[in-house]
């Protein structure tokens, strides 16, 4: 296993752990909780046996020790077992419960100079990304592994979505995964949960579909953000309206918190498109499946690049009149979805 990998996968990572290659000392870090859960998960389940995971495996929470007392745990002889596993849950707040502000990560600098040779440490540090200019993260980078992943942007979650969907034996539409990016946002593990309900219900080898997903997890499949937003490119007025009048109806199922970022979004890219004129390298730029350059080519024909920032004002304004500023409280969510809408197809 090579240390100090930050670009190594959770493929790679459990393939070694598999053939038994361990590191003393593994630093799992990033953004993205859901990929530093399934490694810490595998890790936790599979690196000592059942047989002696009471004698041999140690499962810590950061705001429970101080790093001493981590040090302390790896330095322990493990008992009966060849090896033992010393693991710290949300390792970015050690030492904030003992009345320490940040954790005394020296200790650990100290500890790295001769690990525990039957120690496998593991730092969960989720949330963000540990500073690599510290010298505990280039300690670790020297003596250990370490495991970085950042989230993904958003443009990348259909693709991801279709992914997790196939390795799981099944197929998606296309619309299916871009129904679910644009309705759960980029919370991979909210949007693995959700789609579990699908695998408990359906055989694998089937298709998962829009119908699927309304059924099952209650994304409808005509009143949607991205349906709103094929309304709008369209200018198509009485489709807007229904859309938004089931919003308005339906407001925890269709909040305004992500109805307007992802209309943002939406009006970046047919900015993007009007100026590009190879259909291929526009949808690159965009982040989008070609499939979809169509609804882009409509929207492209309805408004100019002046309108479309127009738009994106008044995204900015219905936003802020969402948290409270030049708004008295007594306009609603759904009554500021409204306007926000009339003014864009008008």
């Amino acid at each position: 296993m090579a240390k100090g990998d930050s670009k190594i996968t959770e493929k790679q990572l459990i393939s070694d752990l598999k053939a038994g290659q361990f590191a003393p000392i593994y630093l799992l870090t990033g953004e993205e909780n859901y990929y530093i859960d399934l490694v810490s998960d595998y890790m936790e389940n599979n690196i000592i046996s059942d047989d002696f995971k009471d004698l041999a495996q140690t499962i810590l929470y950061g705001r429970d020790v101080v790093m001493e007392e981590v040090i302390e745990k790896a330095n322990n002889i493990p008992m009966l077992s060849p090896i033992q596993l010393i693991m710290v849950k949300e390792a970015q707040d050690i030492g904030k419960s003992r009345n320490k502000t940040v954790a005394d990560w020296d200790a650990l600098v100290k500890y790295l100079e001769h690990p525990h040779p039957y120690t496998i440490l593991v730092l969960c540090y989720r949330h963000a990304k540990m500073d690599k200019r510290t010298k505990a993260y280039k300690t670790i980078s020297e003596k250990g592994v370490i495991y970085e992943r950042n989230k993904l942007r958003d443009d990348e979650i259909p693709g991801w979505v279709s992914n997790i969907v196939s390795q799981k034996g099944y197929s998606i539409t296309q619309r299916g995964a871009m129904m679910i990016a644009e309705a759960l946002g980029n919370d991979l593990g909210k949007i693995s949960n959700e789609l579990s309900k699908i695998y408990i219900t359906h055989p694998a080898g089937s298709a998962i579909t829009e119908e699927v997903i309304e059924r099952n997890i209650g994304i409808s499949k005509d009143y949607n953000v991205f349906e709103l937003q094929n309304a709008i490119g369209r200018r198509d007025v009485e489709r807007c309206n229904r859309i938004v009048n089931y919003f308005a109806a339906n407001p925890k199922a269709n909040p305004i918190q992500m109805v307007l970022p992802s209309l943002y979004g939406y009006f970046i890219k047919v900015m993007i498109f009007i100026q590009e004129p190879d259909k291929k390298v526009a949808a690159q730029k965009m982040g989008i499946n070609p499939f979809f350059i169509r609804d882009y080519e409509a929207a492209a024909r309805n408004y100019t690049l002046g309108k479309l920032a127009s738009c994106i004002g008044y995204l900015h304004e219905t936003d802020l009149r969402s948290k409270g500023v030049r708004n008295s409280g007594t306009t609603t969510d759904g009554e500021l979805l409204k306007e926000l809408v009339f003014k864009i197809i008008h």
